[in-house]
């Protein structure tokens, strides 16, 4: 990646135990290059995020070539009415201000959120019991194409849409003629 001159963010977790306790080790010792905080409420959840860019010392080898940057986003809020705080790790080979990595890092959520938390949570793909050859990449394409149809003709929420048209075989071919 670095060889063709392009850039990465990625998130450092547990399967990389030595690399994440040094940079968490890091992030507490340390002050940060640059930070920025936003704090966002949709229906009724405010979430506040923190993120926060690190220069990589030298005495850190993380394996990776080009690191420049370590980055730490902390993100708080209510769920179901309970208090939770998360922290996620991330090494980079770019040098940006914090508010660069807050917007790209939010948009990689935001496409998590659109397609896989639907998939996985509404639709449970997670727990499908389909392993013959390629069954479980077929059907994950189905599910695609309609969540796709769905979100084209304005359903912002998958599960309304789910209720809307469970008993309604005339409306869903009607979705498929258009």
């Amino acid at each position: 990646m670095i060889d063709s001159k392009n850039d990465y963010v990625i998130a450092v977790k547990n399967n990389q135990k030595e690399l994440l306790a040094k940079i968490e080790e890091k992030t507490r010792t340390d002050k940060p290059v640059s930070s920025v905080t936003d704090v966002e409420t949709i229906s009724g959840r405010r979430t506040t995020r923190t993120v926060e860019v690190y220069r990589k010392c030298q005495e850190i080898d993380t394996g990776w070539k080009g690191v420049k940057t370590f980055i730490k986003v902390t993100r708080s809020g209510t769920r179901g009415g309970e208090p939770y705080q998360s922290k996620v790790y991330y090494i980079s080979s770019k040098e940006a201000e914090a508010q660069l990595f807050a917007q790209g890092i939010r948009g990689h959520w935001r496409v998590e959120n659109q397609l896989h938390w639907v998939k996985d949570v509404v639709l449970k793909e997670d727990n499908l019991p389909i392993h013959q050859n390629n069954a479980a990449t077929n059907f994950s394409v189905i599910r695609n194409i309609i969540l796709n149809i769905l979100r084209w003709f304005g359903y912002t929420s998958i599960t309304q849409a789910q209720r809307f048209l469970s008993n309604d075989l005339l409306g869903i071919l009607e979705l498929l003629r258009e």
